[in-house]
């Protein structure tokens, strides 16, 4: 659940227009995976556009669709990695273009020219100081072969293949000056935004969950969209990952940097901690929504309390992933305290989860029904939140410790200080 948004008690509505709306609110709720795709479609329809402006309209370039496509290419999640991959793209492009040109006029316009430009791209395109980008080498060169052939002499060629040197330029350098003007983004892929981003993730899909369970209104459908949400948080981990190590990265050469008053303190060790416990906790549930949808027996009124313990497990779950979702380092000691007491709650929750399920005698080693996956998955959940907890409140008392420290290094230095110069005034006096 976004932050502001109020608990959901009743099952989410099912349906095409229903599930698009919930995307889109997500989307304006809070930052998150669904933000992040309308941020990144708007910035690289903006940098097309004015791409396309400039080579179609100002220069009326033969092939102006190079300069949106690069605009496009090289729009990146950090400033940096911008600037590297449009540097990257540049130098294939033109590598590319430089291989034709060279074996176009030494050979010809003929197929042994195309299989030799082939070939040599191919292999240049292999070098790996390209990264990524080493695939448009042969790409720039097959379009510079076609337009080199369809030029009618020499100084047209000439200059049709600098045209489109002329226009990658343009389009990457649209591209990183939007990035970089429009929402640079600093703090999307920053570690404590991959923490909010994946307990957002699981926010959402066990608030999903539990009022469903909770209502006895499971069905096929519902259960098929909960495993498919789970499996896309595959793509967030990755870029939770990728945030993570590029955390300080995502600092380079950003003009927001010098907007930041507090600039001395953008993220914390205790981060990768957290992440590895909700990556985990993300991988459990997709396996519980696996678990879930495969169960096709029709539910038993005798196993209705023990589905109304799950939907309350999960509820406490949820409002742990609510507290990460907004994580905040100038908050964290309230909300390192704040956590603790959720799990309690959610361990307490957990134990009756376990009690019901013994209590019932529910089949639990019958793999054709969900119970016991989600009695083992129950206790996994826990174990990693509980950890999570632990690390946030670890870390709160080791930063506690070292402003005491300095606060008691300073003291000292301060006594130091004034004794110091009381020993130099009586040296001064005759």
């Amino acid at each position: 659940m976004a932050e502001g948004e109020e608990r959901r008690e009743r099952p989410a509505r099912q349906g095409r227009f229903h599930r698009a709306g919930q995307w889109w609110r997500r989307a304006w709720g809070a930052a998150g995976h669904e933000r992040d795709t309308l941020l990144l479609i708007g910035k690289s329809t903006l940098a097309a556009t004015v791409a396309w402006v400039i080579s179609y309209y100002l220069l009326q370039a033969q092939s102006p669709a190079f300069a949106p496509f690069s605009a496009v290419l090289i729009m990146q999640v950090t400033v940096y990695q911008s600037l590297l991959q449009s540097l990257r793209y540049v130098g294939a492009v033109v590598t590319g273009v430089a291989v034709q040109a060279a074996l176009g006029f030494l050979v010809g316009p003929g197929l042994p020219a195309f299989v030799l430009v082939a070939v040599v791209a191919l292999i240049i395109g292999r070098w790996p100081a390209l990264g990524a980008q080493g695939s448009q080498v042969v790409t720039a060169a097959f379009f510079a072969f076609s337009t080199y052939i369809s030029a009618t002499s020499d100084l047209a060629k000439v200059t049709e293949l600098g045209q489109i040197i002329l226009l990658v330029l343009i389009g990457c350098g649209v591209g990183v000056i939007v990035n970089v003007a429009v929402v640079p983004p600093m703090r999307y892929r920053s570690a404590e935004h991959s923490v909010r981003t994946l307990a957002h993730a699981l926010c959402d899909l066990v608030s999903d969950m539990y009022p469903v369970l909770r209502e006895g209104e499971l069905d096929g459908e519902r259960s098929s969209h909960w495993r498919t949400r789970a499996g896309q948080t595959e793509e967030l981990i990755s870029q939770a990952r990728s945030g993570l190590r590029t955390a300080r990265e995502s600092l380079y050469y950003n003009p927001r940097r010098l907007l930041r008053r507090n600039q001395g303190r953008t993220t914390f060790e205790g981060y990768g901690a957290v992440l590895d416990a909700l990556e985990r906790a993300l991988y459990q549930m997709a396996s519980l929504t696996r678990s879930i949808d495969k169960w096709q027996e029709e539910e038993s009124r005798s196993y209705r309390s023990f589905l109304e313990r799950y939907a309350d497990f999960l509820e406490a779950i949820s409002d742990i992933t609510q507290v990460l979702s907004t994580l905040d380092e100038d908050d964290l000691h309230d909300q390192a305290q704040q956590l603790c007491g959720l799990a309690d709650t959610a361990q307490q929750r957990s134990r009756q989860v376990t009690e019901e399920a013994e209590q019932a005698e529910l089949p639990l080693a019958d793999p054709a029904l969900p119970y016991g996956v989600l009695v083992v998955e129950s206790t996994r959940l826990m174990e990693e939140f509980q950890h999570t907890c632990d690390v946030l409140q670890r870390y709160v008392d080791q930063g506690e410790q070292g402003e005491q420290g300095d606060q008691g290094d300073r003291g000292d230095r301060g006594d130091r200080g004034g004794h110091e110069d009381q020993g130099d005034q009586g040296q001064e006096q005759p």
